[in-house]
């Protein structure tokens, strides 16, 4: 596997939108992307010794399932997904850290509202201007429109 892997809360909604904001600017189409309620996300998280349970942050898996599997949370999961979305976030992510952890954590990983899906679709991954979705083995595709930042 290559690229990294957000782990995300799939039924909040702010997660989404976090989704959502990645999905339009990875033009690379290199991050993946599961609900921490999964099986796989779960997988990653135990053999890190963190709680799969644990959905107030988000974590992001860099080389999983390979030796040299590392697990990142909050701020620094955010730093990863900046880095790897590249051009002007790239620079942004340099700034960011800059500033000490906990200051970070506070600032982009505060906690934040529990915004439940309506549709309760769970983007995965996406091809071109297509989102392809799962949730609980239904399947369906959310259209998302390519545009520059």
């Amino acid at each position: 596997m290559s690229g990294p892997i957000l782990l995300y809360d799939g039924v909040c909604g702010v997660c989404n939108r976090v989704v959502q904001f990645i999905l339009l600017r990875d033009h690379r189409a290199t991050i993946r992307f599961a609900p921490l309620q999964s099986a796989f996300a779960s997988r990653i998280l135990t053999r890190h010794n963190l709680n799969p349970r644990d959905l107030d942050t988000i974590y992001v898996g860099v080389n999983p399932e390979s030796s040299e599997e590392v697990s990142l949370s909050r701020s620094d999961a955010v730093l990863c997904l900046l880095k790897q979305l590249g051009s002007i976030w790239r620079s942004f992510a340099f700034l960011l850290q800059l500033l000490p952890r906990v200051l970070r954590d506070t600032f982009l990983t505060a906690p934040h509202f529990k915004l439940t899906l309506h549709n309760n679709m769970l983007p995965l991954k996406h091809t071109d201007a297509t989102i392809e979705c799962f949730k609980e083995g239904r399947q369906g595709t959310w259209r998302v429109p390519r545009h520059s930042d």
